[in-house]
């Protein structure tokens, strides 16, 4: 009788998946993810999707159902700039709330961390840097330039057959993210269907809209304490129309770069005046600051101008 109570009173009470997605600190991280990223509601509905498996899986385990963890290694496809990285960072937290991950830090990578240019360098090259993610996410940004078939010599299948053990045979100790356009991965795939065959969620990041790209400038503006007038404002929102229809553009990644052209314009024109400045001078960004931009000269410029438009 006695045992019988000490043995209740040792088991751990039943969580609903309301409690254990409470407790565990996920809600925190999915909460600073939305605010983080604005849009990208199919991406954010995915990993939503993923955590409640995880989470099951987790009250499963409670209840003392054998299953096997859940594949995890995962595919990103998009255009640059549309929150990859951030959403992998994000994504590793939830794996070391929910136990899948022993530290739940995220190691971005590309090509030339992992394949060498001479034999016997690629080995050593890959093994450092999964020795460095053990424990968390390996982040493999433009994953499809690994394999290089034009090229005889080249490494790179040295560093994917590597990848593919460690993907297999420690998959409870490492999640691996490959990354890059849609296109260029589908192409990888279908030229390393063992590659193919470890990954179990593909998610394509869909490029931000000219009013979420607005809306993006904005928050960047506050991170940085600066905000745009009405006139400021008006004159960004049809940069970012005629910016998004050039070459190049890498939606929130040329957002940041075009707004630290403008503060420079900013500066160089308080610069020159000779009163003491405001402080509402010092971080208000006018009209005459974006109208500055060479987008607004030539719409259609050619690709040189493109690649970094004033």
């Amino acid at each position: 009788m006695l045992e019988s109570a000490a043995s209740e009173a040792a088991t751990p009470p039943v969580q609903s998946p309301r409690q254990l997605f409470e407790s565990s600190g996920v809600k925190s991280v999915l909460a600073q993810l939305d605010a983080e990223l604005v849009g990208l509601a199919p991406v954010k509905s995915r990993i939503h999707d993923i955590a409640a498996l995880l989470l099951v899986d987790r009250l499963r385990a409670q209840q003392g159902f054998d299953s096997q963890p859940p594949s995890l290694h995962m595919c990103f496809t998009g255009n640059p700039g549309t929150g990859k990285t951030t959403v992998a960072l994000r994504m590793a937290e939830v794996l070391k709330q929910l136990g899948y991950v022993r530290k739940g830090h995220l190691v971005a990578v590309t090509r030339d961390d992992l394949v060498g240019q001479f034999i016997g360098h690629t080995a050593p090259k890959t093994r450092e840097v999964l020795k460095k993610a053990m424990g968390g996410v390996l982040f493999i940004d433009e994953a499809y330039y690994l394999y290089r078939p034009e090229n005889e010599r080249d490494y790179g299948q040295e560093a994917i057959e590597i990848l593919l053990q460690v993907m297999e045979n420690q998959r409870e100790d490492i999640v691996v993210i490959l990354a890059g356009y849609k296109d260029r991965m589908q192409t990888f795939f279908g030229s390393n269907p063992g590659m193919a065959s470890r990954i179990a969620h593909h998610i394509d990041f869909p490029d931000y809209t000219e009013p979420e790209l607005l809306r993006i400038s904005e928050l960047m503006l506050q991170k940085l304490h600066y905000r745009f007038d009405p006139g400021a404002a008006a004159a960004f929102a049809r940069y970012i129309a005629l910016r998004r229809a050039q070459p190049h553009f890498a939606n929130a990644r040329s957002i940041r770069n075009a707004l630290d052209r403008i503060r420079l314009r900013h500066a160089t024109r308080l610069f020159d005046s000779d009163a003491p400045l405001q402080p509402e001078q010092l971080v208000t960004l006018e009209a005459a600051d974006v109208l500055a931009s060479r987008v607004f000269d030539s719409p259609t410029p050619d690709d040189s101008d493109a690649r970094n438009p004033a």
